[in-house]
């Protein structure tokens, strides 16, 4: 939506999409504030994230998640929740509890855990029978750097195993895996999985305005984003336009 004309703005796509897509972050957002987040958000975000074990510990759960359901914003919870389950031999229960709580997308994840691909795959295969799966490469230990590649060979494997996207693991701090501990982006890394992989199958976690801005700058207005904060969602869509100051001159014709 916009509320007055310029031109010279980049073309965005439009609900639901498939590229320029973002991915927003509730650490334990309650009710009423959903509500105002997705009162002038709802055109710009995608899809909601659960954040790691949140949905475990909020209050109210159903009636905040009814609120996205009613807004037709999809949700899921964190890939850390995934891998609790998992790591107690809880599977059966975790895909119940999808269930329960009408969850459509689940995330498959290995951030935390140590798991061979092979059977990571097998999860990847076995949830995309009942879920629209995301799965998630990467490692959330900062010691750990992986070749690129091995993402990009992860990143294929999961894909052919019934990932409808993959993510890039960042953390909620984006310090981590794409980036390193100062934030900044592995650009290395980034530019030899996109020789591999498809821009629009991969969701780079980026928090951070700077990374946003790079690859935004790399990628153009529709790349897909995640870990977005609720209050950077907006101002995230200014920066895909081309109407902060970052990004000003990168789509004047």
């Amino acid at each position: 939506m916009s509320n007055y004309f310029l031109n010279n703005l980049p073309e965005r796509t439009k609900k639901p999409r498939q590229s320029g897509f973002t991915m927003a972050m509730d650490k334990g957002m309650s009710a009423r504030e959903v509500e105002d987040f997705l009162s002038i958000s709802a055109d710009y975000v995608d899809i909601i994230k659960l954040g790691f074990g949140t949905s475990y510990v909020t209050p109210n759960l159903e009636k905040k998640l009814e609120i996205y359901r009613e807004a037709g914003i999809p949700y899921y919870f964190g890939g850390t929740l995934f891998e609790a389950f998992v790591i107690r031999n809880q599977f059966d229960d975790y895909r119940r509890l999808l269930d329960r709580f009408h969850v459509e997308y689940a995330e498959v994840s290995d951030g935390s855990i140590e798991m061979q691909h092979d059977i990571k795959c097998e999860y990847i295969r076995k949830m995309s029978e009942n879920f629209t799966v995301l799965s998630e490469v990467g490692s959330k230990d900062a010691e750990k750097i992986i070749p690129p590649y091995k993402w990009i060979r992860q990143m294929q494997a999961e894909l052919d195993a019934g990932a409808w996207k993959v993510i890039g693991e960042a953390r909620e701090g984006g310090n981590v895996g794409l980036f390193r501990s100062s934030g900044e982006v592995r650009s290395g890394l980034v530019e030899e999985i996109l020789t591999k992989i498809p821009f629009e199958k991969i969701i780079w976690e980026a928090p951070q305005k700077t990374q946003q801005v790079w690859f935004i700058k790399l990628l153009g207005a529709n790349v897909n984003l995640g870990n977005i904060a609720p209050n950077e969602v907006i101002p995230l869509e200014t920066l895909r336009i081309g109407l902060r100051g970052d990004t000003f001159f990168d789509f004047i014709k």
